[in-house]
């Protein structure tokens, strides 16, 4: 696994940051609007934001006085792909595989 990614799912972990990104996903915020539902100071929001930032999830830019949070659309792709690929092991239904042994089995003894 690729370092990028392991950034990607260390910023995940977290359950602060990823209401950030679900808050992110309605439209740009500021980062004092990004602060208000949480019980943390200013500070550690901006902790939680540095480490978005970092792992590509969201950019930050200053516009006049206020430091904006965008998410970053295909920031999650990487992980998305990597995480598509265990798609393929689905679980296997034992009651459709006993009803289709059933079938072949009674198919032989005909």
């Amino acid at each position: 696994m690729s370092s990028k990614l392991d950034t990607v799912f260390a910023a995940l972990a977290d359950p602060t940051r990823r209401s950030i990104l679900t808050m992110l996903l309605e439209d740009d915020m500021a980062v004092t609007d990004v602060a208000e539902p949480f019980e943390m100071s200013l500070a550690a929001i901006s902790k939680h934001l540095g480490v978005l930032t970092s792992a590509g999830l969201i950019t930050q830019e200053k516009r006049g006085r206020v430091k904006w949070c965008k998410l970053e659309p295909n920031a999650l792709k990487e992980a998305s792909v990597w995480m598509q690929g265990f798609g393929m092991m689905e679980g296997l239904d034992l009651d459709a595989f006993e009803r289709f042994l059933d079938a072949e089995l009674s198919v032989e003894e005909d």
